[in-house]
């Protein structure tokens, strides 16, 4: 199942979007033409924070309307709303695993940059946009803003100190981040958050695809395309560190909470490698 937040001209919503990714239920609007008995919450952040209960209504809302015939009713064009990203403005900064691929650490250095322990920034949330928003230039700051597509993780339920082996049972879902980054103020200022938080600098999306639907996010084919060219392909499987041991370390001393997203890192492709190696 796909969650997606979108808006018309009747405000802001969660949808369920369709098999083939064109149309979206209004989940609130169905749940309620059901008789559902627990309130729908149009915030995304609110819906995760209700647990298992908000996929299960869920789940419930989406077989009604099929039995009932009514998804041509019910479901409307995605053309027909504005997507925003999955979760538009999250409660805290977004973390992300740096050189988590063994490639990319290579192309950002040598071998010899190859993590033996998981790393971590973070992006501010006012980084966020939809993923298909226009993201600003910053001209005036930075003249060398770069793409990195990850898989994200979003955090379903709270947990301190999780086990590796329980890591997973900790998610919501899965969605995708761009993290754009202005590397020269990464470089001038010797830390990832300034480079890593400018404004619109995090494209989300374009929807949270539920964890019922992904049997291995260690497993997921990753792409990045730059005006129609592929800059960066590989596969999740790729990662020095996996999901479940991003999740794990990050708990020890710190509560994660339902809604946090993880960025699990870049693979190799970069604009940054591709300089290096015609250096």
């Amino acid at each position: 199942m796909k969650f997606a937040t979108y808006k018309n001209e009747s405000g802001q919503f969660i949808g369920i979007v369709s098999t083939e990714g064109t149309q979206v239920l209004p989940l609130r609007e169905a749940y309620e033409k059901m008789g559902g008995e627990t309130a729908i919450p149009a915030d995304m952040l609110e819906a995760i924070s209700m647990g298992d209960v908000f996929y299960q209504e869920a789940i419930k809302t989406l077989q009604w309307v099929s039995e009932n015939n009514l998804d041509s009713e019910l479901f409307i064009p995605l053309e027909s709303v504005e997507l925003l990203a999955p979760i538009p403005r999250p409660s805290k900064n977004i973390f992300c695993v740096g050189k988590n691929y063994a490639e990319h650490a290579i192309e950002m250095g040598s071998k010899d940059d190859i993590p033996e322990h998981v790393m971590v920034f973070t992006k501010a949330p006012t980084t966020v946009i939809a993923h298909d928003q226009n993201i600003h230039e910053h001209k005036e700051l930075t003249e060398q803003l770069d793409y990195e597509g990850e898989l994200a993780v979003v955090i379903g339920k709270k947990g301190k100190a999780i086990n590796r082996e329980e890591a997973l049972d900790y998610v919501f879902g899965y969605t995708i981040i761009n993290d754009v980054t202005a590397r020269d103020l990464q470089a001038k200022h010797k830390q990832f958050f300034i480079g890593k938080s400018l404004d619109t600098t995090c494209p989300m999306g374009p929807w949270i695809v539920h964890k019922s639907a992904i049997s291995n996010p260690n497993n997921l084919d990753i792409k990045t395309t730059v005006n129609g060219e592929v800059r960066q392909d590989s596969n999740t499987e790729n990662f020095i560190f996996p999901v479940e041991e991003v999740i794990a370390v990050l708990s020890q001393g710190m509560i994660l909470e339902p809604g946090d997203i993880i960025a699990t890192g870049t693979p190799a492709g970069v604009g940054k490698g591709f300089k290096l190696q015609g250096s």
